[in-house]
């Protein structure tokens, strides 16, 4: 039986919409491993998303990913969850700290660097259980801000553009090298780079700075996956990213791409954007999730549900960002719960 994912990516009918995913710390701590297990033991992080994943009926398979990627990568060191309210890896040194730094860059070996023989390792179990290959990354702003700290990169951007334009070359060759490795021992047609890209936000940077400093890196990376014969490009485009929307509906993402969005950007607005071209994902408030109470959450995934179920390429209920490892289990139930009262096409 196909399954619902692989439906929508295929344009068929389906049942139901889909609950998709983003957990990680929250898997870990419903199976009794620690939030660390997630990042550290590929097997452990692999099978707590698994049982998680049959528990609440979720669809898609397991990933492997964070949100600082590019940083250990490229040299420099990241501090791994070690309490409670920590719920993925953190910077600890950057790799790039001044502008003689940058001189210094080389490219990452892809099968040695940082997070990467890691990320295989969980890649291998996603093709034993015939899971979706994935391989999560950050885009190349994100992994700019991570080689540095976002705020040098920021200062570079308006006073010295051509070292922010030298660590975003970078960062995107990086992507383009990591994507085809997984091309190369997977196949073009299973793999779906995901592309993680919070520090692009307008919390952090203006519309015409994405214009000019995001944007073409993004076309460019993007054109030439989708070039290694990828057929699903899957961005997160997380935080507030409104006043960028127009900017990103520029970038190629496959047929279909899937595009997920915080809770910042209205699935209405989402569909106006992305609906004709790509499967929209989300956005339920992981605030909410973990501190409102379950009626709160089950009416969110009802507004939410409301407005995305007819969307033309497809839809699937998703938290906006990482559900966090301390959220109440009942409240994320109540995603399932809600699918299950207004999800039916049926």
């Amino acid at each position: 039986m196909e399954s619902r994912l692989n439906s929508v990516l295929l344009g068929h009918p389906i049942d139901r919409v889909p609950l998709y995913h983003f957990m990680f710390g929250f898997c870990a701590r419903n199976v009794g491993y620690t939030v660390a297990d997630m990042y550290r033991n590929p097997e452990k992080s692999f099978m707590a998303q698994l049982w998680t994943f049959e528990q609440y009926g979720i669809d898609g398979g397991p990933d492997f990913g964070y949100a600082s990627y590019g940083g250990w990568e490229f040299g420099g060191d990241i501090e791994f969850p070690s309490s409670e309210w920590e719920q993925a890896p953190s910077h600890g040194s950057f790799a790039v700290q001044s502008e003689e730094d940058i001189s210094k860059l080389v490219l990452p070996d892809v099968k040695r660097a940082g997070m990467l023989p890691l990320a295989m390792e969980f890649s291998g179990f996603q093709d034993k259980f015939g899971a979706p290959i994935s391989i999560v990354l950050g885009g190349s702003f994100t992994i700019a801000g991570n080689i540095c700290p976002v705020e040098k990169l920021c200062r570079w951007m308006i006073k010295k553009p051509e070292l922010a334009h030298q660590l975003l070359r970078l960062a995107t060759n990086h992507i383009l090298e990591v994507v085809q490795y997984w091309v190369d021992t997977f196949g073009a047609a299973r793999v779906i780079p995901n592309i993680w890209e919070p520090l692009a936000s307008n919390d952090i940077i203006s519309p015409k700075q994405f214009e000019l400093f995001v944007l073409p890196y993004l076309k460019q990376s993007s054109e030439k996956i989708l070039g290694m014969g990828v057929k699903h490009i899957y961005y997160h485009i997380c935080g507030e990213h409104n006043m960028n929307l127009p900017y990103w509906d520029k970038v190629p993402m496959g047929n279909p791409g899937i595009v997920s969005f915080g809770h910042q950007v209205d699935i209405t607005t989402a569909i106006e954007y992305f609906g004709d071209k790509c499967i929209i994902v989300g956005n339920i408030d992981p605030a909410v999730i973990q501190n409102g109470t379950p009626q709160q959450v089950y009416e969110l995934c009802h507004q939410c549900i409301q407005k995305g179920k007819h969307a033309p390429r497809g839809y699937m209920l998703m938290s906006g960002c990482e559900v966090p490892p301390m959220s109440p289990p009942y409240n994320v139930h109540m995603m399932q719960k809600a699918i299950n009262d207004f999800g039916w096409y049926k």
